[in-house]
Formats: C-alpha cells, sequence, structure tokens
C-alpha cells in the first residue's frame, strides 16, 4: 500500500502500486499533454504575433521605400522562413524534451513496480522530485524564453513605430509643402527640373543644340520648351516641341494627359518642330504612362508622352533615329538649295516679264487712248470743217444776193422809195 499526502488539505490516502502507478500516469500524461497544448499554444501565438510584424513590417517598407521592396520583402520571407524553422525546433525539442521526461519516468515506474516496498517509496520520491525539478527548470525555461520574446517584440515595435512616425512625419511635411504650393508653381518646378537635367550634360552630349524656353506666343498659344540640335554647319538634325504637365495631389479636378495633346500638336505645326513630347506627372496610377515611353503617334503623329525620368532617354533616342537620316537630309538641303537657286531665277525672270507685261499693256492701253482720242478730234474737226464750209456756202449765196440787190429792185413795188431815189437822183445831176 502507498500512502499520499494532500497537498492542500493535508489528509494521508492508502493506495496500491497498481492504483498509484496509474495516478501517477494520468497525473504525468495530462500535465504532458497541458505542457505540450500551452507550448503549441504559446507557438501558435509567437506565430501569429511574428506574421504580424511581418505584415506590418512589409507595408511599412513597401510605403517607405518603392525602389527596395522586393528585396525588404525577400528578407522579411526570410525572416518569417527563419521564424517558422524556429518555432518547429522549439516544439519538437519541447516535445522531445517532455517524451524523454516520460520515458525516464515509465521507466523509473517500471523499477517501482519490480522492487520492494521501501526501494518503490524511495524511487517514488525521487522520481516525484525528479519531475518536480525538471518542471520548475522547464517553466523557469519557458519564462526566460517568454521574457525574451516580449523584449523583442516591445523592441522591434519601438522600431517600428519610429520609423512609422518618421514616415507620416515625412509624409505631412510633403503634403504641407503641395497644398503651399500653386499649380503655376508646380509646373515650373517640373520645368525647372527637366532644364536643369539637360544643362547637366548639355556640353558634352549636346554642344551645337539649342534648349530655351518658348516665348512667341504670337499664335495665341506657346509650347513650354523647343529643342533643336545641329551639325557643325548648321544642318538642323532634329527638333522637338516640349510641353511639361503637372498638379498638386490636392487638386479636386485631376487632368488626363488626353486633355493636352491637341494644344501640343498645334504649337508643334506653328512652331516648325519634327516631334512633340509631353512631359507629365498626371495620372499617376495610370499603368500605360508609368510603363516608361508612350508612343501617342496613332492620335498626333510624332508624339510621345514620358514620365520626368525619361526626358533625356527620349532626346537622345530621337536625336541618334535622326542622325541616320542626317547624310539624306544633307543630300536634300543641297538639293533644295539647287532648287532654290533655279526657282530664284525663274522668279526674277517671271518678275521681268511681268512687269515687261505689265508696261507692255499700260502703254498700250495708252496708245488706244491716245489713237481713240485723236479720232475723236479728227471726228470733231471733220464736223467743224463741215460747218465751215456749209458758213462758207451760206456766206456766198448772201453775197450772190447781195450782188442781185438794185435800186431798182427795191422800189420797184414801192413809188414812195421810188420818187425818193429819183428826188435824190436829181439833185446829185444839179
Amino acid at each position: 500500500m502507498k500512502e499520499i499526502n494532500c497537498p492542500e488539505c493535508g489528509k494521508v490516502f492508502e493506495i496500491d502500486a497498481t492504483g498509484f502507478s496509474k495516478i501517477l500516469k494520468q497525473v504525468r500524461d495530462d500535465e504532458f499533454h497541458q505542457e505540450l497544448k500551452k507550448r503549441l499554444e504559446l507557438a501558435e501565438k509567437d506565430k501569429a504575433k511574428s506574421i504580424e510584424l511581418a505584415e506590418k513590417n512589409i507595408k511599412i517598407q513597401m510605403q517607405a521605400s518603392s525602389t527596395n521592396k522586393d528585396s525588404r520583402i525577400q528578407g522579411l520571407e526570410a525572416q518569417l522562413e527563419a521564424s517558422e524553422i524556429e518555432k518547429t525546433l522549439a516544439i519538437t525539442q519541447a516535445k522531445s524534451l517532455v517524451e524523454k521526461e516520460r520515458d525516464a519516468l515509465a521507466y523509473k515506474l517500471e523499477r517501482i513496480n519490480e522492487s520492494s516496498e521501501a526501494a518503490q517509496k524511495l524511487a517514488i520520491n525521487e522520481a516525484v522530485s525528479e519531475f518536480q525539478k525538471e518542471q520548475a527548470e522547464l517553466r523557469s525555461s519557458l519564462q526566460r524564453t517568454e521574457l525574451e520574446k516580449q523584449l523583442a517584440e516591445k523592441s522591434l515595435k519601438e522600431k517600428y513605430e519610429i520609423q512609422i512616425k518618421d514616415r507620416d512625419e515625412a509624409i505631412e511635411r510633403l503634403r504641407d509643402m503641395k497644398t503651399r504650393l500653386s499649380t503655376k508653381m508646380i509646373g515650373e518646378s517640373l520645368e525647372q527640373h527637366c532644364e536643369t537635367e539637360f544643362n547637366r550634360i548639355r556640353a558634352t552630349a549636346f554642344p551645337h543644340s539649342y534648349f530655351e524656353k518658348d516665348n512667341d506666343s504670337s499664335a495665341g498659344s506657346k509650347g513650354d520648351y523647343i529643342f533643336r540640335d545641329l551639325t557643325d554647319i548648321g544642318t538642323e538634325i532634329v527638333s522637338i516641341m516640349f510641353e511639361m504637365k503637372n498638379e498638386s495631389s490636392s487638386t479636386s479636378t485631376k487632368k488626363k494627359n488626353e486633355d493636352f495633346l491637341k494644344e501640343l500638336h498645334k504649337d508643334r505645326n506653328e512652331k516648325g518642330c519634327e516631334y512633340a513630347v509631353l512631359v507629365s506627372l498626371l495620372e499617376p496610377g495610370s499603368d500605360l504612362y508609368n510603363s516608361g515611353i508612350v508612343d501617342v503617334s496613332h492620335r498626333y503623329p510624332k508624339m510621345y508622352v514620358v514620365r520626368p525620368q525619361c526626358f533625356l532617354p527620349i532626346i537622345t533616342l530621337l536625336r541618334n533615329a535622326s542622325l541616320k537620316s542626317l547624310e539624306y537630309k544633307s543630300e536634300l538641303a543641297l538639293i533644295k538649295a539647287q532648287n532654290i537657286d533655279i526657282t530664284n531665277f525663274e522668279q526674277s525672270l517671271d518678275v521681268f516679264k511681268s512687269a515687261f507685261d505689265k508696261n507692255y499693256s499700260l502703254a498700250s492701253r495708252r496708245f488706244e487712248t491716245a489713237i481713240h482720242e485723236i479720232d475723236k478730234s479728227i471726228d470733231h474737226l471733220q464736223k467743224t470743217k463741215d460747218a465751215l464750209l456749209g458758213a462758207d456756202r451760206n456766206l456766198r449765196l448772201a453775197n450772190d444776193k447781195a450782188q442781185e440787190v438794185t435800186v431798182k429792185k427795191l422800189t420797184k413795188h414801192n413809188p414812195t422809195m421810188a420818187s425818193k431815189f429819183e428826188d435824190l437822183r436829181s439833185k446829185n445831176a444839179a
């Protein structure tokens, strides 16, 4: 028979070796399962916390810097895998330790059953003492592990909280700065960025180029910048009309790149540029425009939309493409110059012929006018001549009639006058 003291009330119970063995086995199995269950729960909680921390870390790293997000995600995945392996090893070790304790206790109980009553008591006491000692060590080890885990979690939490706080402050500063900037200032900042980037490599890459703001608004509108690259002899290699577009993130009405293509095409044609490029920060979430250089020639010929980081590459690509046709352009320019000489000669000849024809026509019209006036004068003189001839004829008839007048004819039917003339004649005779 075995005696067992109740740890709560101090009462003594007697039990045989078989019952004691069963109770001990039950206690041992219960404690083993409880301990294993606690270990598994702790491992699951630890795993959940690790996953949660890793997810937070991934989100923070993705928001903080998009350029190194892949490497950080891989590092976090490696940490998660290492954490998973560590938890698996810890569970395996704990399980192995408990199984070893169980096997050792079973072995001791078998020895107790085979030994004498005194030896059984001694072995039981030693087993219980050793089990309690191992249990205390296990609890102490679990407490240390839990404490270390808590400290590590607290350290990681504080570290990520600081990073989150710094990121939020940086974001807030950027938002405040963007809010203070007007739309014009934002656009000018993009223009200034592009001009600075170009001037940085102008001396080495584009020594004979022209890149200045378009200040000619005589046609009603103007672009932002005009780029022209020339050879040593002045032959144009390529010409590009640039338009820079940006807007504040707080702007309620969002513009699209499509809204500015028609005006850019018009400005390009008015300024005689071969290509047109829209450097834009509009539609920041568009996968199309974020993919690189976008060819919109299906809408307007020789037109592209790029992000600011593609500003220099698009100039280089278009310039290199135009260099291949430079020889043809030179030959075309020579032929064009020859054609211009021929055209100038033909134009001069046409001007001479036109002036001669004009003077000839004017002289001919005046000659006809003079002839017409002479004919009119001749006709007038003829009429005058006829009038004079008629007057002469009338005078001759009048003279003839005057010569035919006599005193006899005058007094023929006038006796008074006849007597008067007779008296006058008599007086003259006396």
